[in-house]
């Protein structure tokens, strides 16, 4: 069926700047949280289908259609592409975090826990505004973060955790190491 008869030329233009801004803006996003986590090896491929895709869609705006409409899809997917882009990469969830969780119970189970779970763990005793507080340092894979949330949320729930995303890290104990599967998995590496 050919649905371009019954869509005007200017909506399939629209629809193009649109899902082209959405893709590109994607795309772009995905590549510089990518490099800003270390790695560096797809960001060129990466950047090539962005502009090319770019490409396209600024020469639907400029000299398809004319108007404010094709100017706030344009802007409208850039948007939504923002969107999609942080989406798509907390869904992957690539990199590792730091995870501090600082608490002032006294603490037994916790650490011994995390370390059941696979994870390295690190205590630290130290001194709060309040008292006496055990700091407690892991460094964990991203996807695995929800989990240390979820057992100290079990065993300490006063607890305060802050997390930061870690760009690159050496030695220590990190478990066994796994990266990206499939295709793209032997192409994705840390610099």
């Amino acid at each position: 069926m050919d649905f371009a008869r019954y869509i005007p030329a200017e909506a399939l233009g629209m629809m193009l700047i649109f899902t082209a801004r959405i893709l590109d803006v994607s795309i772009g996003t995905f590549r510089i949280i990518l490099i800003s986590r270390g790695y560096r090896t797809l960001a060129p491929v990466f950047g090539f289908f962005e502009v090319l895709i770019w490409l396209a869609a600024i020469r639907e705006v400029m000299f398809g259609l004319h108007g404010m409409g094709s100017y706030l899809v344009y802007a409208a997917g850039f948007a939504t592409g923002n969107y999609v882009g942080m989406m798509l990469e907390s869904k992957i969830a690539i990199g590792t975090q730091a995870v501090r969780i600082i608490t002032t119970e006294k603490i037994l189970s916790l650490p011994l826990v995390l370390r059941q779970e696979g994870f390295g763990v690190t205590t630290i005793k130290g001194q709060g505004a309040r008292g006496e507080v055990t700091m407690i340092y892991t460094i964990v894979p991203r996807k695995k973060a929800r989990m240390v949330f979820e057992i100290v949320e079990a065993l300490e729930p006063n607890a305060f955790i802050s997390v930061e995303d870690v760009k690159s890290r050496s030695r220590g104990f990190f478990g066994e190491r796994r990266g990206f599967s499939g295709v793209l998995g032997g192409l994705i590496t840390r610099k």
